[in-house]
Protein backbone atom coordinates (compact mmCIF):
# COMPACT_ATOMS: atom_id res chain seq x y z
CA UNK A 1 0.00 0.00 0.00
CA UNK A 2 2.65 2.29 0.60
CA UNK A 3 5.40 2.43 -1.86
CA UNK A 4 9.14 3.22 -1.36
CA UNK A 5 8.26 6.98 -2.84
CA UNK A 6 5.73 7.34 -0.18
CA UNK A 7 8.10 6.21 3.04
CA UNK A 8 10.44 8.92 1.80
CA UNK A 9 7.43 11.68 1.85
CA UNK A 10 6.80 10.03 5.42
CA UNK A 11 10.65 9.94 6.53
CA UNK A 12 10.80 13.62 5.64
CA UNK A 13 8.07 14.40 7.96
CA UNK A 14 9.70 12.69 10.98
CA UNK A 15 7.03 10.20 11.16
CA UNK A 16 7.55 6.90 11.42
CA UNK A 17 6.00 3.99 9.26
CA UNK A 18 4.76 2.22 12.21
CA UNK A 19 3.20 5.32 13.17
CA UNK A 20 1.48 5.98 9.52
CA UNK A 21 0.53 2.10 9.80
CA UNK A 22 -1.26 2.29 13.57
CA UNK A 23 -3.14 5.51 11.97
CA UNK A 24 -4.50 3.74 8.85
CA UNK A 25 -5.90 0.89 11.38
CA UNK A 26 -7.86 3.73 13.69
CA UNK A 27 -9.76 4.56 10.74
CA UNK A 28 -10.65 1.21 10.40
CA UNK A 29 -11.48 0.68 13.70
CA UNK A 30 -12.32 3.87 15.27
CA UNK A 31 -11.65 4.91 18.30
CA UNK A 32 -13.20 3.21 21.90
CA UNK A 33 -16.27 5.31 23.58
CA UNK A 34 -15.55 6.50 27.34
CA UNK A 35 -16.62 4.26 30.24
CA UNK A 36 -18.10 7.05 32.69
CA UNK A 37 -18.87 7.44 35.85
CA UNK A 38 -20.86 10.55 36.14
CA UNK A 39 -21.48 14.27 34.74
CA UNK A 40 -18.76 16.37 37.37
CA UNK A 41 -21.01 18.51 39.64
CA UNK A 42 -20.58 20.98 42.50
CA UNK A 43 -19.46 18.99 45.27
CA UNK A 44 -19.00 15.65 42.86
CA UNK A 45 -15.80 16.89 41.17
CA UNK A 46 -15.94 20.62 40.72
CA UNK A 47 -14.94 23.12 43.48
CA UNK A 48 -17.35 25.98 43.92
CA UNK A 49 -15.25 28.78 46.24
CA UNK A 50 -16.17 31.28 48.52
CA UNK A 51 -15.06 34.70 49.19
CA UNK A 52 -12.56 33.30 51.97
CA UNK A 53 -11.28 30.49 49.57
CA UNK A 54 -11.01 33.12 46.50
CA UNK A 55 -9.14 35.37 48.97
CA UNK A 56 -6.87 32.39 50.64
CA UNK A 57 -6.21 31.27 47.25
CA UNK A 58 -5.08 34.12 45.91
CA UNK A 59 -2.43 35.11 48.87
CA UNK A 60 -1.16 31.40 47.94
CA UNK A 61 -0.49 32.27 44.35
CA UNK A 62 1.26 35.56 45.28
CA UNK A 63 3.18 33.91 47.75
CA UNK A 64 4.43 31.21 45.13
CA UNK A 65 4.91 34.13 42.35
CA UNK A 66 7.51 36.30 45.03
CA UNK A 67 9.59 32.70 45.20
CA UNK A 68 10.55 33.93 41.17
CA UNK A 69 9.49 30.48 40.09
CA UNK A 70 8.77 30.58 35.95
CA UNK A 71 5.26 31.06 34.71
CA UNK A 72 4.71 30.72 31.05
CA UNK A 73 0.93 31.91 29.31
CA UNK A 74 0.69 29.28 26.63
CA UNK A 75 -1.57 31.07 24.01
CA UNK A 76 -2.80 28.84 21.15
CA UNK A 77 -3.31 30.90 18.17
CA UNK A 78 -2.83 29.24 14.93
CA UNK A 79 -6.28 29.43 14.19
CA UNK A 80 -7.20 31.70 11.30
CA UNK A 81 -10.28 33.91 11.38
CA UNK A 82 -11.63 32.51 8.23
CA UNK A 83 -14.65 31.01 10.36
CA UNK A 84 -15.36 34.40 11.83
CA UNK A 85 -16.06 35.46 8.50
CA UNK A 86 -18.31 32.06 7.12
CA UNK A 87 -21.63 34.77 6.92
CA UNK A 88 -19.78 37.39 5.39
CA UNK A 89 -17.85 35.40 2.21
CA UNK A 90 -21.07 34.09 2.26
CA UNK A 91 -22.81 37.48 1.31
CA UNK A 92 -20.08 38.29 -1.29
CA UNK A 93 -21.00 35.61 -3.71
CA UNK A 94 -24.49 36.03 -2.91
CA UNK A 95 -27.11 36.47 -5.58
CA UNK A 96 -28.09 39.46 -4.21
CA UNK A 97 -26.33 42.80 -3.43
CA UNK A 98 -28.30 44.44 -0.06
CA UNK A 99 -28.18 42.57 3.40
CA UNK A 100 -30.86 40.09 3.74
CA UNK A 101 -30.32 37.83 6.34
CA UNK A 102 -30.59 38.76 10.02
CA UNK A 103 -26.41 38.31 10.15
CA UNK A 104 -26.15 40.39 7.40
CA UNK A 105 -28.44 43.15 8.66
CA UNK A 106 -26.80 43.49 12.10
CA UNK A 107 -23.86 43.52 10.84
CA UNK A 108 -24.45 46.58 8.69
CA UNK A 109 -26.26 48.22 11.02
CA UNK A 110 -23.65 48.11 13.75
CA UNK A 111 -20.54 48.58 11.68
CA UNK A 112 -19.61 51.57 13.28
CA UNK A 113 -19.57 49.80 16.40
CA UNK A 114 -16.42 47.68 15.51
CA UNK A 115 -13.30 48.29 16.86
CA UNK A 116 -11.63 47.89 13.05
CA UNK A 117 -14.34 50.56 11.68
CA UNK A 118 -11.21 53.36 11.32
CA UNK A 119 -9.63 50.64 9.71
CA UNK A 120 -12.01 49.67 7.20
CA UNK A 121 -13.02 53.21 6.71
CA UNK A 122 -9.74 54.45 5.29
CA UNK A 123 -9.06 51.39 3.56
CA UNK A 124 -12.77 52.12 1.93
CA UNK A 125 -11.45 55.56 1.08
CA UNK A 126 -8.04 54.63 -0.22
CA UNK A 127 -9.72 51.64 -2.90
CA UNK A 128 -13.15 52.89 -3.75
CA UNK A 129 -12.58 56.50 -3.23
CA UNK A 130 -15.55 56.41 -0.97
CA UNK A 131 -15.73 55.80 2.54
CA UNK A 132 -18.28 53.14 4.57
CA UNK A 133 -21.27 55.47 4.52
CA UNK A 134 -21.32 56.80 1.22
CA UNK A 135 -20.72 53.06 -0.25
CA UNK A 136 -23.23 52.07 1.64
CA UNK A 137 -25.53 54.86 0.67
CA UNK A 138 -25.38 53.89 -2.76
CA UNK A 139 -25.99 49.86 -2.19
CA UNK A 140 -22.40 49.07 -2.66
CA UNK A 141 -22.29 46.71 0.16
CA UNK A 142 -19.97 43.86 -0.66
CA UNK A 143 -17.24 46.85 -1.54
CA UNK A 144 -16.86 46.81 2.40
CA UNK A 145 -16.82 43.84 2.71
CA UNK A 146 -14.55 43.03 0.15
CA UNK A 147 -12.55 45.45 1.43
CA UNK A 148 -12.61 43.49 4.92
CA UNK A 149 -11.93 40.69 3.73
CA UNK A 150 -9.79 40.44 0.73
CA UNK A 151 -5.87 41.30 0.14
CA UNK A 152 -6.76 44.22 -1.68
CA UNK A 153 -8.00 45.80 2.00
CA UNK A 154 -7.49 44.56 5.57
CA UNK A 155 -7.39 40.87 4.47
CA UNK A 156 -9.08 39.81 7.71
CA UNK A 157 -10.35 36.30 6.08
CA UNK A 158 -6.77 35.45 5.61
CA UNK A 159 -5.46 36.80 8.63
CA UNK A 160 -5.43 34.97 12.21
CA UNK A 161 -7.87 35.67 14.70
CA UNK A 162 -5.27 36.89 17.40
CA UNK A 163 -4.24 39.48 14.57
CA UNK A 164 -7.79 41.27 13.78
CA UNK A 165 -8.63 44.53 15.79
CA UNK A 166 -10.88 43.08 18.80
CA UNK A 167 -11.62 45.68 21.11
CA UNK A 168 -11.65 50.15 21.05
CA UNK A 169 -9.70 52.23 23.40
CA UNK A 170 -8.90 55.59 23.41
CA UNK A 171 -5.13 54.97 22.27
CA UNK A 172 -6.34 52.62 19.29
CA UNK A 173 -7.73 49.40 19.17
CA UNK A 174 -6.46 46.13 20.47
CA UNK A 175 -6.12 42.87 19.11
CA UNK A 176 -6.39 39.62 20.76
CA UNK A 177 -2.54 39.28 21.00
CA UNK A 178 -2.30 42.59 22.80
CA UNK A 179 -4.83 41.41 25.19
CA UNK A 180 -3.41 38.53 26.66
CA UNK A 181 0.28 40.82 26.77
CA UNK A 182 -2.27 43.08 29.43
CA UNK A 183 -3.28 39.89 31.04
CA UNK A 184 0.09 38.39 31.63
CA UNK A 185 0.87 40.92 33.28
CA UNK A 186 -1.51 41.30 35.46
CA UNK A 187 -1.71 37.88 36.99
CA UNK A 188 1.17 36.04 35.16
CA UNK A 189 4.23 38.09 36.04
CA UNK A 190 6.87 36.56 38.42
CA UNK A 191 9.12 39.60 39.65
CA UNK A 192 8.74 41.60 36.78
CA UNK A 193 9.23 39.26 34.34
CA UNK A 194 5.94 38.10 32.21
CA UNK A 195 6.37 35.39 29.50
CA UNK A 196 4.14 34.63 27.37
CA UNK A 197 4.73 31.99 24.60
CA UNK A 198 1.90 31.89 21.08
CA UNK A 199 1.62 28.98 18.70
CA UNK A 200 1.19 30.26 15.54
CA UNK A 201 0.86 28.65 11.79
CA UNK A 202 4.39 28.99 9.80
CA UNK A 203 2.48 31.59 7.36
CA UNK A 204 1.59 34.24 10.18
CA UNK A 205 4.55 34.15 12.50
CA UNK A 206 6.13 37.15 10.82
CA UNK A 207 3.03 39.30 11.04
CA UNK A 208 2.76 37.93 15.21
CA UNK A 209 6.85 38.93 15.65
CA UNK A 210 6.02 42.32 13.94
CA UNK A 211 3.15 43.45 16.16
CA UNK A 212 4.93 42.55 19.54
CA UNK A 213 7.79 44.74 18.23
CA UNK A 214 5.27 47.01 17.13
CA UNK A 215 3.64 47.29 20.75
CA UNK A 216 5.81 45.35 23.22
CA UNK A 217 7.58 48.59 24.88
CA UNK A 218 3.86 50.39 24.91
CA UNK A 219 2.37 47.42 27.51
CA UNK A 220 5.70 47.22 29.04
CA UNK A 221 5.69 50.93 30.22
CA UNK A 222 2.06 50.82 31.06
CA UNK A 223 2.27 47.23 33.29
CA UNK A 224 5.90 48.38 34.48
CA UNK A 225 6.87 44.76 33.60
CA UNK A 226 9.34 43.44 31.37
CA UNK A 227 7.66 40.73 28.58
CA UNK A 228 9.54 37.97 26.80
CA UNK A 229 7.63 36.43 24.04
CA UNK A 230 8.09 33.27 22.40
CA UNK A 231 6.48 31.19 19.78
CA UNK A 232 6.49 27.80 18.03
CA UNK A 233 4.35 25.96 15.57
CA UNK A 234 2.62 22.82 15.31
CA UNK A 235 5.52 20.29 14.08
CA UNK A 236 5.51 18.58 11.24
CA UNK A 237 6.09 15.37 12.91
CA UNK A 238 2.34 15.40 14.39
CA UNK A 239 0.54 15.87 11.16
CA UNK A 240 -1.86 12.69 9.91
CA UNK A 241 -2.68 10.49 7.12
CA UNK A 242 -5.83 11.54 5.37
CA UNK A 243 -7.46 8.91 3.81
CA UNK A 244 -10.17 8.24 1.26
CA UNK A 245 -14.03 7.25 2.20
CA UNK A 246 -13.16 3.46 1.43
CA UNK A 247 -9.72 3.94 4.47
CA UNK A 248 -6.96 3.85 1.56
CA UNK A 249 -4.58 6.59 1.32
CA UNK A 250 -5.83 9.96 -0.08
CA UNK A 251 -3.65 11.20 -2.37
CA UNK A 252 -2.60 15.06 -4.05
CA UNK A 253 -2.78 15.47 -7.83
CA UNK A 254 0.86 14.40 -7.44
CA UNK A 255 0.48 11.53 -5.82
CA UNK A 256 2.06 12.10 -2.92
CA UNK A 257 0.05 11.00 0.37
CA UNK A 258 -1.70 14.40 1.77
CA UNK A 259 -1.41 15.21 5.09
CA UNK A 260 -3.25 17.16 7.72
CA UNK A 261 -2.14 18.89 10.89
CA UNK A 262 -3.43 16.52 13.77
CA UNK A 263 -5.62 19.15 15.51
CA UNK A 264 -4.93 21.00 19.18
CA UNK A 265 -3.96 17.70 20.66
CA UNK A 266 -0.38 17.96 18.59
CA UNK A 267 0.46 21.23 20.98
CA UNK A 268 1.39 18.71 24.03
CA UNK A 269 5.07 18.54 22.01
CA UNK A 270 5.01 22.55 22.39
CA UNK A 271 4.01 22.50 25.06
CA UNK A 272 6.34 19.61 26.53
CA UNK A 273 9.02 22.01 25.21
CA UNK A 274 8.22 25.10 27.30
CA UNK A 275 10.89 25.48 30.45
CA UNK A 276 8.31 26.33 33.21
CA UNK A 277 6.97 25.57 36.17
CA UNK A 278 3.40 26.81 36.02
CA UNK A 279 1.87 27.28 32.76
CA UNK A 280 -1.72 29.03 32.18
CA UNK A 281 -3.56 27.84 28.97
CA UNK A 282 -6.23 29.77 27.26
CA UNK A 283 -7.81 30.72 23.79
CA UNK A 284 -6.46 33.87 21.80
CA UNK A 285 -10.12 34.56 20.98
CA UNK A 286 -11.20 34.47 25.02
CA UNK A 287 -10.47 37.98 26.12
CA UNK A 288 -12.43 41.10 27.23
CA UNK A 289 -11.71 45.06 27.48
CA UNK A 290 -10.01 46.11 30.34
CA UNK A 291 -13.07 47.38 32.34
CA UNK A 292 -14.20 43.66 32.52
CA UNK A 293 -10.74 41.81 33.11
CA UNK A 294 -11.09 42.11 36.61
CA UNK A 295 -13.39 38.84 37.13
CA UNK A 296 -10.68 36.87 34.72
CA UNK A 297 -7.65 38.20 36.80
CA UNK A 298 -9.35 37.31 40.19
CA UNK A 299 -10.17 33.66 39.10
CA UNK A 300 -6.49 33.41 36.86
CA UNK A 301 -5.45 33.59 40.48
CA UNK A 302 -7.99 31.48 42.28
CA UNK A 303 -7.21 28.50 39.89
CA UNK A 304 -3.34 29.18 40.27
CA UNK A 305 -3.68 28.99 43.96
CA UNK A 306 -5.59 26.00 43.98
CA UNK A 307 -3.20 24.24 41.83
CA UNK A 308 0.03 25.71 43.65
CA UNK A 309 -1.65 24.14 47.13
CA UNK A 310 -2.75 20.75 45.92
CA UNK A 311 0.93 20.80 44.63
CA UNK A 312 2.74 21.79 47.87
CA UNK A 313 0.61 19.12 49.61
CA UNK A 314 1.36 16.28 47.10
CA UNK A 315 5.10 16.90 46.86
CA UNK A 316 5.16 16.88 51.02
CA UNK A 317 3.66 13.16 50.56
CA UNK A 318 5.98 12.46 47.89
CA UNK A 319 9.30 13.18 50.10
CA UNK A 320 7.36 11.19 52.60
CA UNK A 321 7.12 8.01 50.52
CA UNK A 322 10.69 8.50 49.59
CA UNK A 323 12.13 8.84 52.91
CA UNK A 324 10.17 6.07 54.24
CA UNK A 325 8.87 7.88 57.43
CA UNK A 326 5.36 7.00 57.23
CA UNK A 327 3.04 4.77 59.38
CA UNK A 328 -0.26 3.58 57.85
CA UNK A 329 -2.53 6.41 59.50
CA UNK A 330 -0.28 8.72 57.38
CA UNK A 331 -1.11 6.35 54.37
CA UNK A 332 -4.61 6.86 55.26
CA UNK A 333 -4.43 10.77 54.97
CA UNK A 334 -2.64 10.05 51.05
CA UNK A 335 -5.14 8.23 50.35
CA UNK A 336 -7.93 10.63 51.27
CA UNK A 337 -5.94 13.31 49.55
CA UNK A 338 -5.77 11.64 46.00
CA UNK A 339 -9.50 10.36 46.54
CA UNK A 340 -11.03 13.63 47.69
CA UNK A 341 -8.67 16.60 46.85
CA UNK A 342 -7.86 14.78 43.52
CA UNK A 343 -10.94 13.26 42.84
CA UNK A 344 -9.05 9.78 41.68
CA UNK A 345 -10.95 6.67 43.11
CA UNK A 346 -9.99 3.36 43.35
CA UNK A 347 -12.52 0.89 44.26
CA UNK A 348 -10.81 -1.95 45.90
CA UNK A 349 -8.05 0.20 47.37
CA UNK A 350 -8.82 -0.89 50.82
CA UNK A 351 -7.37 -5.00 49.27
CA UNK A 352 -4.00 -3.14 48.86
CA UNK A 353 -1.17 -4.30 51.03
CA UNK A 354 0.96 -1.15 52.05
CA UNK A 355 3.94 -2.12 49.81
CA UNK A 356 1.23 -2.33 47.05
CA UNK A 357 -0.17 0.77 48.43
CA UNK A 358 2.60 3.18 48.68
CA UNK A 359 3.37 2.18 44.59
CA UNK A 360 0.05 3.26 43.90
CA UNK A 361 0.17 6.54 45.58
CA UNK A 362 3.12 7.83 44.20
CA UNK A 363 2.30 6.54 40.68
CA UNK A 364 -1.18 8.55 40.99
CA UNK A 365 1.00 11.86 42.80
CA UNK A 366 4.25 11.89 40.84
CA UNK A 367 2.36 12.69 37.37
CA UNK A 368 1.36 16.37 35.90
CA UNK A 369 -1.67 18.33 37.49
CA UNK A 370 -3.89 20.81 35.97
CA UNK A 371 -6.44 22.65 37.56
CA UNK A 372 -9.32 23.88 34.95
CA UNK A 373 -12.01 26.35 35.64
CA UNK A 374 -15.34 25.46 34.36
CA UNK A 375 -18.51 27.66 33.84
CA UNK A 376 -22.06 27.15 34.31
CA UNK A 377 -23.27 25.38 30.99
CA UNK A 378 -25.39 27.74 28.90
CA UNK A 379 -25.74 25.93 25.48
CA UNK A 380 -21.79 26.83 24.45
CA UNK A 381 -20.27 24.04 22.50
CA UNK A 382 -17.64 22.66 24.29
CA UNK A 383 -15.88 19.85 26.36
CA UNK A 384 -17.93 18.67 29.60
CA UNK A 385 -16.19 18.08 32.93
CA UNK A 386 -16.69 14.25 33.53
CA UNK A 387 -16.07 11.29 36.46
CA UNK A 388 -14.20 8.87 33.90
CA UNK A 389 -12.84 5.32 34.01
CA UNK A 390 -9.34 4.81 33.12
CA UNK A 391 -7.44 2.14 31.61
CA UNK A 392 -6.11 1.02 35.16
CA UNK A 393 -9.91 0.68 36.40
CA UNK A 394 -9.54 3.92 38.40
CA UNK A 395 -11.98 6.61 37.75
CA UNK A 396 -10.54 10.13 37.78
CA UNK A 397 -12.17 13.43 35.81
CA UNK A 398 -11.02 14.63 32.79
CA UNK A 399 -12.88 16.91 29.80
CA UNK A 400 -14.61 14.82 27.59
CA UNK A 401 -16.02 16.38 24.07
CA UNK A 402 -19.04 15.05 22.36
CA UNK A 403 -17.51 12.22 20.04
CA UNK A 404 -15.89 10.67 22.88
CA UNK A 405 -19.24 9.58 24.13
CA UNK A 406 -21.38 6.64 22.51
CA UNK A 407 -24.33 8.54 21.56
CA UNK A 408 -26.54 5.10 21.71
CA UNK A 409 -25.77 4.67 25.37
CA UNK A 410 -29.34 6.61 26.77
CA UNK A 411 -27.75 6.85 30.52
CA UNK A 412 -24.23 8.79 29.08
CA UNK A 413 -26.35 10.77 27.29
CA UNK A 414 -28.27 11.97 29.61
CA UNK A 415 -25.73 12.52 31.66
CA UNK A 416 -24.08 14.98 28.60
CA UNK A 417 -27.20 16.96 27.72
CA UNK A 418 -28.07 17.58 31.13
CA UNK A 419 -24.26 18.05 32.39
CA UNK A 420 -24.38 21.40 34.57
CA UNK A 421 -20.53 22.91 33.73
CA UNK A 422 -18.51 23.02 30.70
CA UNK A 423 -14.61 23.58 29.85
CA UNK A 424 -14.13 26.99 28.61
CA UNK A 425 -9.96 26.21 28.27
CA UNK A 426 -9.24 27.78 31.28
CA UNK A 427 -6.37 25.81 32.61
CA UNK A 428 -3.28 26.20 34.76
CA UNK A 429 -0.72 23.26 34.93
CA UNK A 430 1.62 22.30 37.08
CA UNK A 431 4.66 20.41 34.68
CA UNK A 432 7.51 19.68 36.98
CA UNK A 433 7.53 16.96 39.53
CA UNK A 434 8.49 16.72 43.74
CA UNK A 435 12.15 16.86 42.35
CA UNK A 436 12.09 19.65 40.08
CA UNK A 437 12.75 17.84 37.29
CA UNK A 438 10.35 18.36 34.41
CA UNK A 439 7.86 15.83 33.43
CA UNK A 440 8.08 14.03 29.95
CA UNK A 441 4.32 15.19 29.24
CA UNK A 442 3.82 12.96 25.90
CA UNK A 443 4.13 9.90 28.39
CA UNK A 444 0.73 11.26 29.78
CA UNK A 445 -1.20 10.64 26.97
CA UNK A 446 -3.93 8.52 26.29
CA UNK A 447 -3.17 7.35 22.69
CA UNK A 448 -6.62 5.22 22.69
CA UNK A 449 -8.35 8.86 22.17
CA UNK A 450 -9.32 11.12 18.98
CA UNK A 451 -11.21 11.76 16.59
CA UNK A 452 -12.16 10.96 12.61
CA UNK A 453 -14.04 13.48 10.59
CA UNK A 454 -15.00 14.23 7.28
CA UNK A 455 -13.08 16.84 5.36
CA UNK A 456 -13.11 17.55 1.82
CA UNK A 457 -9.79 18.56 -0.44
CA UNK A 458 -10.34 20.52 -4.07
CA UNK A 459 -14.22 18.66 -4.40
CA UNK A 460 -12.82 15.16 -3.19
CA UNK A 461 -14.14 13.87 0.33
CA UNK A 462 -11.51 12.60 2.81
CA UNK A 463 -11.16 11.57 6.14
CA UNK A 464 -8.89 13.13 8.59
CA UNK A 465 -7.62 11.75 11.66
CA UNK A 466 -7.71 14.41 15.28
CA UNK A 467 -4.76 13.41 17.90
CA UNK A 468 -6.15 13.10 21.07
CA UNK A 469 -7.26 16.94 22.06
CA UNK A 470 -5.17 18.96 24.11
CA UNK A 471 -7.39 19.25 27.07
CA UNK A 472 -8.68 15.80 26.73
CA UNK A 473 -6.83 12.64 25.83
CA UNK A 474 -3.56 14.78 25.49
CA UNK A 475 -3.62 15.13 29.73
CA UNK A 476 -5.85 12.08 30.08
CA UNK A 477 -3.34 10.73 33.12
CA UNK A 478 -3.04 14.07 34.30
CA UNK A 479 -3.95 14.91 37.75
CA UNK A 480 -7.23 16.77 37.30
CA UNK A 481 -9.24 19.84 39.24
CA UNK A 482 -12.25 21.61 38.67
CA UNK A 483 -12.86 24.99 39.97
CA UNK A 484 -16.38 27.09 39.08
CA UNK A 485 -15.18 29.97 37.68
CA UNK A 486 -17.99 33.19 36.54
CA UNK A 487 -19.66 32.91 33.30
CA UNK A 488 -17.85 36.39 32.50
CA UNK A 489 -14.12 35.02 32.53
CA UNK A 490 -15.68 33.05 28.82
CA UNK A 491 -16.22 35.58 25.66
CA UNK A 492 -15.08 33.95 23.17
CA UNK A 493 -15.37 35.13 19.34
CA UNK A 494 -16.52 32.75 16.97
CA UNK A 495 -18.25 35.05 14.45
CA UNK A 496 -17.37 38.65 13.73
CA UNK A 497 -20.77 39.67 15.20
CA UNK A 498 -20.06 38.19 18.73
CA UNK A 499 -17.51 41.30 18.48
CA UNK A 500 -20.90 43.36 19.03
CA UNK A 501 -21.81 41.81 22.11
CA UNK A 502 -21.81 44.21 25.03
CA UNK A 503 -19.07 41.94 26.54
CA UNK A 504 -16.59 43.47 23.98
CA UNK A 505 -17.59 46.94 23.41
Amino acid sequence: MLSPKDLEQIERKGISEQQIKKELEEFKTGFPFLKLDAAASIGNGIIATSAEDVKRYTEAWNAYKAEGKKIVKFVPASGAASRMFKNMFAFLTADYDVPTTDFEKTFFDNVVKFAFYPALNAMCEKNEGKNIEALMGEGNYKAVVANLLEAKGLNYGQLPKGLLLFHSYEDGARTPLEEHLVEGALYADSKGMVHIHYTVSPEHRTLFEKKVADTKDKYEKAYSVKYDITFSEQKPSTDTIAVNPDDTPFRNADGSLLFRPGGHGALIENLNEIPADVVFIKNIDNVVPDRLKADTVTYKQVIAGVLVSLQEKAFEYLHLLDEGTYNHEKLEEMIRFVQRDLCCRKHDIKELEDAELVIYLRSKLNRPMRVCGVVKNVGEPGGGPFLTYNQDGTVSLQILESSQIDKSNTEYMKMFTEGTHFNPVDLVCAVKNYKGEKFNLPDYVDRTTGFISSKSKNGKDLKALELPGLWNGAMSNWNTVFVEVPLSTFNPVKTVNDLLREQHQ
